[in-house]
C-alpha cells in the first residue's frame, strides 16, 4: 500500500508545543474541604491518636481492603500531621473511588497528595489523570496533564485515548504531534487509540506510515485498529490487505476483519472469512457470532442464522448477542422467533426495545408495535431516535394519521428527541397515503435540513398513487437534481405520463435517459435451498433447471387463470404491445424463484425469497394466488418491506380472501400501493448479482410491511 508523508504533523503550530511546567495549584481543585467520608463509628479505632508509622500502616491496610470510609478518615488524620503514603497505596485508593463512582472522594485524594508542596511521582499523576478521564471530567484531566513537570508515554496515551473516546479527533491527532515533538515515542496502545480519531483517509494513511516506521504494524491491537478504521472509511480492500499480511493468526484480528465486512453489508465475504477462521482452528466467541449474525441478516439467510443461534445459546444472556439475534430474526421475517428471543431476554436495553418495535412495524404488526412502545415507556428504558422512527413507521403503514402526527409534533417535548430526516420521511409517507399531498409537499419545504432524494421519492410514490401528475413531475425533477442517474425515477415518471396519455413527455423522459446513458438495473431474486443460494435475474436463462422452471411456471399460470388471474400489464413499460407486456410479466425474477421454491422445498417449508427491487403489483397478486391454491407460505423480502402470503386467510382481520379482494377492488388499493415495475430501481438498493448459484449481495436497508393471506396489510 502506497503511503503518504506525515503531512499533518507540519500543520500544527509550534506554539502549541510550549506547555506550562509548574506545580499543580491545589487551590484550583473544585472540591470541598478535606472531610471524612463518614463520621467515625464507635467500633472504629481512633486513628488520629495512632503513631505516625501505625497511622500510615492503617491507611495502607484500609486502601488494600477497599474500605473507602476508613481510608478517608485515616487520610484526613495523615493530612493534619503532614504524612504521606506510597504512590502505589494511593493508586489503590483511587481504584476504590472509581469502583464506587466516588467523584468527590477522588478529588479529596488528589488535593491531599498535592498539599503542602508535596510532589508525587509521574506514575501517581497518571493515575489521577486516568481517574478524571473515567469520571468524564476531561477538563480536570487536561489541566492536571498540562501542569505535569514530566510526561511519559502513559500520560500522553491516556489523554489521546480520552480525546478519541470523546470524539475530539483533532485534539487527539494534535496530541500525538506534540508527543513526538517532546521526544516521547508512541507505543502500540497510543496508536490503537489515535487510530480511532481518524475520520479521513489522508490522516489514516499518514498514521499507517508512522506505524510501519515504528515497526508496530504486526502488533495485534494495532492491526485490529487499522482494519476497523479502514473498513469504517469504506476501504475494505485495504483492510483485507492488512489482514492477509498477518503472519500468525489471532482471534482479535479475525473478529475485526469479519466484523468489517459484515458491517459494510458484504455478508458473502464475511461468511467466507468465518469459514477460513474455523479451518484455521479458532473457536467463535460472542463478537464473532455477532458479526456472523449480521452477515446472515444482510443475506436474509434464516436457516444459517438459526444454526448460529444454536452456538449462541452457550453464552446465555449476552445482551449484544441477543440483540443481534433479535435483529436477524426480524429482518429475515421470522417474527415468531424474534418474539421468542425478546421475551426470554432477562435484560433489555434501548436497542432491544427499538429492534422489536421496528421489527413489528416493518412486518405489518403496527398495533402490536405501538402497544410494545407503551410497555417500553413504562419500563426504565428511555426511547431514542430509532425507537421513534419505528413508532412513526408503524403509524404510517397502519394509516394512523392522528397518532403519527401527535408523536411527530411532540418528539422533542415528550422524549427530548429532535425530528430527523427519517422521521420527516415517515410523516410525509403517512400524509401521502392519506391523500394529503399538499400537506406532504409543505412539510418537505418546512424541513430544517435539505430534503434528500429519498424524501422526494416518498412524495413521488404518493403522487403516482393519487394520480397527481404535475406534483409528480416536480418531485421527479427534485430527485434528478440530486441523483441524475436514478433509473427508477425516469421510468416511473415515464409511466405516469403514459398513463395520462402525455406521449410527448414520455418521449422527452426517454431521450433524457438515453442521453445520460441511464440503464435499468435488472430485477434479481434469490432463494436458499439445501444451503445453496439460487439466483434468478431478469432475462438470464443460465440456471441449470431453467427449462423445467419455465414449464412449471406456464402450467401454474394456466391454473391461476382458471380461477380468475389476469396479468396486470400496468406494471411493465407502457409503450409495449399487449402480448409483449404479458410475456415480460412472466419473466419477472420473483415468479421464477417462487416456482423453483415450490419444486424444491417440501410441502411444509416456507418459500423465502429476497429481491433487489420492489415487488410489482402483478407479482404480488400472483404470489397471493399461488399461496392460496398451493396452500403454501411464501415470504418475499424486497428493499422496502416484507410480504407474507399464507393460506388465503388474513390473520389481521380474520376475513376471507374474497371479501378482502372485494374490499381492495373498491378502494383501488392494489394500484395505489404497488407502483413499481420489474427492473425499476427504488433508489435505496443496488444489487450486484453474480452467477445464479452464487450469493447475491444487495446494498440496501431492508424495511418491511407484513402481508398475510396473500394481501398486504397497511
Amino acid at each position: 500500500m502506497q503511503m503518504q508523508g506525515v503531512g499533518f504533523f507540519l500543520r500544527v503550530p509550534c506554539s502549541h508545543s510550549v506547555l506550562r511546567m509548574r506545580a499543580i495549584p491545589v487551590s484550583k481543585l473544585k472540591c470541598k474541604a478535606l472531610q471524612p467520608f463518614t463520621r467515625p463509628c464507635s467500633h472504629m479505632p481512633n486513628v488520629a491518636e495512632s503513631p505516625p508509622s501505625t497511622l500510615v500502616q492503617q491507611f495502607t491496610k484500609f486502601c488494600y481492603q477497599r474500605d473507602l470510609p476508613r481510608a478517608m478518615i485515616a487520610m484526613e488524620a495523615m493530612q493534619r500531621r503532614g504524612l504521606w503514603a506510597d504512590s502505589v497505596v494511593y493508586s489503590e485508593l483511587v481504584k476504590c473511588c472509581l469502583a464506587r463512582r466516588a467523584v468527590q472522594q477522588g478529588k479529596l485524594v488528589h488535593k491531599h497528595v498535592f498539599s503542602n508542596g508535596y510532589q508525587p511521582k509521574t506514575f501517581l499523576i497518571n493515575v489521577f489523570i486516568n481517574m478524571y478521564v473515567k469520571f468524564a471530567l476531561l477538563e480536570e484531566a487536561q489541566e492536571l496533564f498540562d501542569e505535569m513537570p514530566e510526561r511519559n508515554v502513559v500520560s500522553w496515551t491516556t489523554m489521546i485515548s480520552a480525546y478519541s473516546n470523546a470524539r475530539l479527533n483533532h485534539k487527539a491527532l494534535e496530541s500525538l504531534v506534540l508527543m513526538l515533538r517532546e521526544g516521547v515515542s508512541p507505543n502500540s496502545f497510543t496508536y490503537s487509540s489515535v487510530l480511532r480519531a481518524c475520520d479521513g483517509l489522508s490522516n489514516l494513511k499518514q498514521l499507517h506510515c508512522c506505524i510501519f516506521t515504528a515497526g508496530l504494524e504486526s502488533d495485534v491491537f494495532v492491526r485490529s485498529a487499522l482494519i476497523d478504521v479502514y473498513s469504517k472509511l469504506g476501504e475494505l480492500h485495504n483492510a483485507l490487505g492488512i489482514f492477509n499480511e498477518m503472519v500468525s493468526g489471532d482471534l482479535v484480528v479475525w473478529n475485526s476483519i469479519i466484523g468489517a465486512f459484515a458491517q459494510n453489508s458484504d455478508g458473502d465475504e464475511a461468511l467466507n472469512l468465518f469459514k477460513r477462521m474455523k479451518r484455521a482452528g479458532f473457536s467463535a466467541e460472542e463478537a464473532t457470532l455477532t458479526s456472523v449474525l449480521r452477515a446472515c441478516t444482510v443475506l436474509a439467510l434464516l436457516e444459517l442464522g438459526r444454526q448460529v443461534h444454536v452456538h449462541a445459546v452457550k453464552y446465555g444472556q449476552d445482551l449484544i448477542l441477543n440483540n443481534a439475534l433479535l435483529d436477524m430474526y426480524c429482518k429475515c421475517g421470522s417474527l415468531e422467533d424474534a418474539n421468542s428471543v425478546f421475551t426470554r431476554m432477562e435484560k433489555k436495553d434501548v436497542i432491544s426495545w427499538s429492534t422489536m418495535i421496528a421489527g413489528l412495524a416493518q412486518n405489518g404488526f403496527s398495533q402490536e408495535a405501538l402497544r410494545l412502545f407503551e410497555q417500553m415507556k413504562l419500563s426504565e428504558v428511555k426511547p431514542n431516535y430509532i425507537t421513534l422512527l419505528g413508532v412513526l413507521f408503524a403509524c404510517s403503514h397502519a394509516g394512523l394519521l392522528e397518532d403519527g402526527w401527535y408523536y411527530f409534533q411532540n418528539m422533542k417535548q415528550l422524549f427530548g428527541i429532535d425530528p430527523g430526516r427519517e422521521h420527516y420521511g415517515c410523516v410525509i409517507d403517512l400524509l401521502g397515503r392519506a391523500g394529503k399531498l399538499d400537506e406532504a409537499a409543505r412539510l418537505i419545504q418546512e424541513m430544517e435540513g435539505e430534503p434528500d432524494a429519498v424524501t422526494w421519492r416518498t412524495l413521488l410514490g404518493a403522487c403516482r398513487v393519487h394520480r397527481n401528475v404535475d406534483l409528480a413531475a416536480y418531485a421527479a425533477k427534485q430527485i434528478l437534481k440530486t441523483d441524475p442517474d436514478d433509473a427508477g425515477t425516469y421510468i416511473l415518471l415515464s409511466n405516469i405520463y403514459a398513463n395520462s396519455q402525455r406521449w410527448e413527455d414520455v418521449t422527452e423522459v426517454r431521450k433524457s435517459m438515453k442521453a445520460r446513458g441511464v440503464i435499468k438495473e435488472p430485477g434479481c431474486s434469490w432463494i436458499e435451498v439445501n444451503k445453496q443460494i439460487h439466483a434468478f435475474i431478469l432475462g438470464d436463462d443460465s440456471h441449470p433447471q431453467i427449462d423445467e422452471i419455465n414449464r412449471q411456471l406456464s402450467l401454474l399460470i394456466d391454473r391461476l387463470m382458471a380461477v380468475g388471474y389476469i396479468p396486470d400489464t400496468n406494471f411493465v413499460l407502457q409503450d409495449l404491445e399487449g402480448e409483449q407486456r404479458e410475456v415480460s410479466l412472466l419473466s419477472h425474477s420473483e415468479k421464477l424463484a417462487i416456482v423453483f421454491g415450490l419444486m424444491s422445498l417440501s410441502k411444509g417449508k416456507t418459500v423465502r425469497i429476497r429481491k433487489n427491487l420492489r415487488i410489482c403489483g402483478d407479482c404480488h397478486v400472483f404470489a397471493k394466488l399461488v399461496a392460496n391454491i398451493e396452500e403454501r407460505s411464501i415470504v418475499i423480502r424486497d428493499p422496502i418491506r416484507y410480504h407474507h402470503f399464507q393460506d388465503g386467510i388474513n390473520s389481521k382481520h380474520n376475513i376471507s380472501n374474497d371479501e378482502m379482494e372485494k374490499f381492495l377492488v373498491q378502494k383501488d388499493w392494489i394500484r395505489r400501493w404497488f407502483i413499481d415495475l420489474e427492473g425499476m430501481v427504488n433508489g435505496e438498493g443496488r444489487c450486484a448479482p453474480r452467477m445464479p448459484l452464487g450469493l447475491i449481495m444487495c446494498k440496501s436497508t431492508a424495511h418491511s410491511t407484513y402481508a398475510h393471506g396473500g394481501l398486504c396489510v397497511p
